[in-house]
């Protein structure tokens, strides 16, 4: 009964994602990562589900992404089916108009950064133990969203994201801010086979027997894709050690939902 009581509670309320200290400071700019709560799904996926694949009522997780919406007050979500490889999505009018509708979000081909220019445009990495890397230049007015499980450190997306905002915007490396979310930290980040699965430049990240620290591993791609060090931002909340505040795949499988990080430019900026 306790339980029950519970999920109707949480039901009614509104999802409060957490934010960043460096990002609060940035005119115009809407971000937040999303605990667990605040949504209508049912367990295991309680409550505030956002992946659509994983079991999940179509219509809890349809009213979930309603509500993230209202709560950052963008105009349009956007996502992209995540496959832990490295390609960067650029998001613009043109890709808008191409990408699948499932309303409330639009859903571009597959990709793991997402990158956009666009005002009310809200990019969604969705997590459950991965890190979700916002990038931020507040110069040119440029943001990213990027996925980076393990699998994304050992390819570098991060790096490879901040390149891409040089290229393709001319952004100084100095002038972006990076914050990394809740996310599977040093404590639980066990890799048995890790001779395998990990490059040897990661080994001296290993904390403990097994066991690797990827937000400082995070924190050196970011360093030494340019970005200075007092503009990176990590959360330091590790996802499986609080499972009643974060889904966490590795805490919760075969089943658990999916936290929704979402960063964008606000419509009404008055510039």
């Amino acid at each position: 009964m306790e339980a029950e009581q519970r999920q109707r509670m949480n039901a009614l309320q509104h999802p409060i994602p957490l934010g960043f200290d460096l990002l609060s400071k940035v005119h115009g700019l809407a971000h937040g990562v999303f605990t667990r709560h605040g949504g209508v799904s049912r367990p295991p996926y309680a409550t505030l589900n956002t992946a659509w694949n994983n079991g999940d009522s179509q219509d809890a997780v349809r009213e979930n992404l309603m509500r993230i919406s209202d709560a950052l007050a963008l105009g349009q979500l956007v996502t992209s089916p995540q496959v832990h490889g490295d390609t960067i999505r650029f998001i613009d009018e043109e890709a808008l108009l191409r990408a699948e509708k499932r309303f409330p979000i639009l859903v571009t081909q597959p990709g793991d950064a997402l990158v956009t220019c666009l005002r009310s445009v809200g990019l969604v990495i969705k997590i459950a133990d991965c890190q979700a890397i916002f990038l931020v230049d507040p110069t040119r007015r440029v943001v990213a969203n990027v996925h980076s499980g393990w699998r994304g450190s050992v390819l570098n997306l991060a790096g490879k994201t901040v390149q891409f905002l040089k290229d393709r915007f001319g952004c100084h490396p100095g002038d972006i801010l990076a914050t990394v979310s809740p996310s599977l930290g040093p404590c639980c980040a066990e890799f048995r086979n890790y001779r395998n699965e990990l490059p040897e430049e990661f080994f001296p990240y290993q904390v403990k027997p097994l066991h690797f620290d990827f937000w400082a591993i995070a924190r050196r791609q970011l360093t030494e894709a340019g970005i200075e060090p007092e503009h990176i931002e990590i959360a330091g909340r590790c996802t499986v050690c609080e499972t009643e505040d974060f889904f966490s795949y590795r805490g919760e499988k075969p089943s658990t939902g999916r936290m929704a990080a979402v960063i964008g430019w606000k419509p009404d900026t008055g510039e």
